[in-house]
């Protein structure tokens, strides 16, 4: 697949990524190895800003509908948000990749607050920037923080990490022949309710011309490859014949 450049992107990964082979938690390996491919990609000229949900620590709907009150839920996952930025961080760290975490719950003995032109001026120097906690308010996902980050950071696309190499029109792990999209228009995506992100992340984005790459990252190295145009993936943008 044939890409334009991407100066300066958002990778959006859920929390479950980080899970590895676990059912919970953190898997310190998965987060070696995700710190590769950030690494692989800034190496290549991009900026990178992150989001990571926290669903392999504490999801917010899912508290919700055991009897937590929702707005509690949801702070207690944006929480966890945090947690996997932190690991996400260290691991980055490691391999000698200057990187931030920026909270939207303020929680300075941990972090940066989140201040939209600190965290641009981080990317300008070359620094990965994790933006955790979420919007900061309850009620929103980390779909909606990702595409509400983009649009704020002047990104040029939003990449999001999956366990498959795209969208599909069933699900390809329970159905052997689904097909698999190259591209996708956001109104498609809306119409035929595919999934890709929530509504508001897909709206949000579409209203602000921002591209949604929906790639692997499970594959070592497939997000360098992907930005090269040497991957497989779905390109979900504004289009009048997708």
């Amino acid at each position: 697949m044939t890409l334009p450049r991407f100066d300066r992107i958002l990778l959006k990964l859920s929390g479950e990524v980080l899970m590895g082979p676990g059912q919970f938690g953190i898997d310190p390996a998965t987060c070696d190895r995700v710190a590769r491919e950030v690494k692989a990609a800034r190496d290549e000229g991009h900026e990178l800003c992150l989001v990571v949900g926290g669903g392999n620590i504490f999801r917010g709907l899912a508290g919700a509908a055991q009897g937590f009150d929702r707005a509690s839920a949801d702070y207690m996952g944006m929480l966890a948000t945090v947690m996997n930025a932190l690991a996400v961080q260290n691991a980055l760290e490691r391999i000698g990749v200057e990187t931030r975490v920026q909270s939207a719950i303020p929680m300075a003995s941990v972090c940066e607050p989140y201040i939209r032109r600190r965290a641009v001026r981080h990317m300008e120097k070359g620094r990965v920037v994790i933006f955790a906690a979420g919007t900061g308010s309850p009620f929103f996902t980390t779909d909606t923080t990702a595409a509400l980050r983009a649009a704020e950071m002047g990104c040029s696309a939003l990449f999001k990490g999956t366990s498959v190499d795209g969208v599909y029109d069933a699900d390809p792990k329970k159905v052997p022949d689904a097909k698999r999209y190259d591209t996708l228009s956001f109104g498609r995506v809306l119409a035929d309710d595919l999934k890709v992100m929530d509504a508001s992340a897909v709206a949000l984005c579409r209203d602000n011309d921002i591209p949604i790459v929906v790639f692997n990252i499970r594959d070592e190295g497939n997000l360098a490859a992907v930005l090269r145009g040497e991957g497989t993936a779905t390109v979900v943008q504004n289009q009048t014949n997708a």
